[in-house]
């Protein structure tokens, strides 16, 4: 019997036995020349090198968190939700850091295929890329997908009422959220503190190009890209869906008696079929010799998104009966459509607030720094207008539902819809990395010509496919961190926080005061990785002039170390407060006072993220446009200054920004997790 929860079971194991063929077809590539293998190879090993301890450190602190679930409610009058909790986390815990191995592991296997089918056609290179890229997507939503559903199943199986089961598994949404977060922040440390000592002393000091084999810091910057968008990005989406699933599900369980079980299952069938989407549009991603990379990738998103509108209007009427809802959908996907081209408009070389800060350097380092810091706090006003606008029009069509509480459900179906195309952005998000390592394999192993210049044409594209994942993910965590918001309320039995409350003020500045702190201990911690790899590179070149002279080869495995210890020694500190705060004030100022931490926090992390994001990647994009030989070009002043903006641009975009999604949605699911402990 074809049932929702097979249904939600079937489908992502279909989507796996997808990603399995496009890696064997990916593997079926030819590798190229023996440099190109070799440098490949160095990536390869150096990220393999790096998450390995990643890991090992992360699960070290997933088994201290576990325990600690597990004491907490042991001394209450609710000790079974102990275990049922500390399980259900390390099985999210554990399911995050596979699909984000899995996503890289791919990755590094695709980059060099990518660059070397460059030499047969632009399709060739493309399509291997992008497909690298779904291997990642596919992987990451089928994984939180049968996760979920497998602990509902399993839960049903030995006898819990269905609308008990997703308050005992919202510790797989807190086990990803807590992985999500120590991956993004450990990768987002490394692929920056690497990028700004390959670009500081590679293009400002010796005056070499980006990418050169010249550099020791060049092979621990292409082995960053990886493990920060690649594993970072990935375990932050695996967060996101699962997190909205759960949210959603609670939510659902409260309008049971008007959709009975189909309410609380009907996450998991959408995102089923938000699946299924995802595999047709990436299977139409192809592109002739001189189109645009992504007006092909842009067409995929959008039979993505007009297939999972059609799958919400099946959906939504065979397990609801209500089609108020199925609107409320397509406000998420709208919203989804805008908040790409929010991004483009922000972070584009077409566009006025990239050509904007490209002129300002004309005048110098300061200039290009206001310029851009003024870029990305200008980028929150469509941010917020667009976010507010899905959140009150999906309100308003639940309210006219006829379903009591169908207000909050239709904010949760809207959520859905933002996240339906989540395996395509993805796939998007991971395309760029592997484009990136591309181009640099090609450089580095000495090729030219018409290689050289398909993959710098793909590199431009993952460079704004990377911007636009980004924005999708603020968004997406935007929608979802009001949804956990209502889960938790739900959960603690209250109706409104009252501000005027002096427990509840103070939590809420502590709220927002955890967003700056963390962010600044994210940044700071970008800054003293790169002064080791800085001090490296510099050494290098000073004890072995020969490097210069191309007579030697610098030591890359040296840079890569010093890298991936400095990393995974700063991330500690901001994922140990990132956990500490909201525990330490939920049980101090109760479940109100969490409440405020939780809504203020969201607040402004979302202004935030927005900010770092978008003038992060406007400084990246104004840099690149010089280099296209505007504004004199490279080593023009111009060029000098738009370097200094983009490194400071690099720690906003690509580390505390993106790990300020994953920050807000942690607020929310470890509340959620130990809700009846701030009761």
């Amino acid at each position: 019997m074809v049932t929702p929860l097979f249904i939600s079971m079937l489908f992502p194991v279909l989507a796996l036995g997808v990603a399995a063929w496009f890696v064997y077809w990916i593997m079926t590539r030819d590798q190229g020349t023996s440099e190109m293998k070799k440098v490949a190879g160095a990536i390869r090993e150096g990220a393999a090198a790096f998450m390995n301890r990643q890991y090992k450190t992360i699960g070290l602190i997933s088994v201290v968190v576990a325990l600690g679930l597990w004491a907490a409610y042991y001394f209450t009058d609710k000790p079974a939700m102990g275990w049922q909790t500390a399980l259900a986390f390390m099985l999210g815990s554990a399911s995050s850091a596979v699909s984000g191995i899995i996503g890289m592991s791919i990755a590094v296997r695709s980059n060099g295929r990518s660059a070397a089918a460059a030499k047969k056609s632009f399709n060739e290179a493309l399509t291997v890329a992008f497909r690298g890229g779904a291997v990642s997507g596919l992987t990451i939503i089928s994984l939180s997908l049968i996760g979920i559903a497998g602990l509902f199943g399993i839960y049903r199986y030995f006898g819990y009422e269905a609308v008990m089961i997703p308050s005992l598994i919202v510790g797989y949404g807190f086990g990803a959220s807590l992985v999500a977060l120590f991956a993004q922040l450990g990768g987002g440390i490394y692929t920056k503190a690497a990028d700004v000592g390959a670009d500081l002393v590679g293009k400002i000091e010796a005056g070499i190009p980006e990418d050169d084999p010249r550099n020791p810091a060049v092979v621990a910057d292409l082995v960053g890209d990886n493990v920060g968008d690649c594993a970072g990005r990935g375990a932050d989406l695996f967060e996101s869906t699962a997190a909205e699933n759960i949210g959603a599900m609670i939510l659902g369980v409260a309008l049971y008696p008007y959709f009975g079980i189909s309410g609380v299952l009907f996450p998991l069938v959408l995102r089923a079929f938000g699946l299924l989407a995802s595999i047709v549009g990436v299977l139409f991603v192809r592109a002739r010799e001189n189109d645009d990379p992504m007006s092909a990738l842009n067409r995929g998103y959008f039979i993505t998104s007009g297939l999972a509108a059609v799958a919400f209007y099946f959906v939504t009427q065979k397990m609801l009966g209500n089609m108020w809802f199925f609107w409320a959908g397509m406000i998420g996907i709208a919203t989804s459509i805008v908040f790409v081209y929010i991004t483009q408009y922000y972070t584009e070389s077409k566009f006025r607030p990239v050509k904007e800060i490209a002129e300002a350097s004309k005048t110098g380092h300061a200039t290009n720094i206001i310029t851009g810091y003024a870029v990305g706090l200008e980028s929150t006003g469509l941010t917020v207008v667009t976010i507010s606008a899905a959140l009150l029009s999906s309100y308003w069509i639940g309210s006219h539902s006829g379903v009591p509480g169908g207000g909050l459900y239709g904010t949760a179906v809207a959520t859905m819809g933002m996240l339906a195309s989540a395996a395509y952005i993805l796939a998007m998000d991971t395309f760029g990395p592997i484009v990136d390592n591309g181009a640099g394999i090609a450089e580095m192993s000495g090729e030219s010509g018409h290689m050289r210049d398909v993959m710098d044409k793909l590199d431009s594209a993952g460079n704004t496919t990377k911007a636009l994942t980004k924005g999708y993910a603020i968004g997406s965590a935007a929608l979802a961190a009001f949804l956990l918001f209502s889960a938790y309320l739900e959960e603690v039995h209250i109706q409104v926080v009252n501000l005027f409350n002096i427990k509840v003020f103070v939590a809420a500045l502590i709220g927002a005061m955890l967003v700056f702190l963390f962010s600044s201990l994210a940044i700071r911690a970008v800054g003293k990785a790169a002064y080791s790899i800085i001090n490296e590179v510099r050494r290098q070149f000073k004890e072995h002039p020969g490097i210069m002279r191309g007579e030697e080869k610098p030591d890359y495995s040296k840079a890569v170390d010093i890298t991936t210890r400095g990393a995974l020694r700063q991330m500690v500190l901001p994922g140990v407060l990132a956990v500490a705060v909201p525990v330490i004030v939920g049980l101090t100022l109760g479940a109100e006072a969490e409440a405020g931490l939780i809504m203020v926090g969201t607040i402004t992390g979302i202004l935030m993220a927005t900010l770092m994001n978008n003038a992060g990647g406007a400084w990246d994009n104004a840099k690149k446009w010089i280099e296209e030989g505007n504004l004199g070009g490279k080593n023009s002043p111009a060029h000098q200054a738009a370097v200094t903006g983009d490194t400071v641009g690099d720690p906003f975009k690509d580390t505390a920004g993106p790990s300020l999604h994953v920050l807000i949605k942690l607020l929310a699911t470890l509340t959620l997790a130990l809700a009846a402990l701030f009761v």
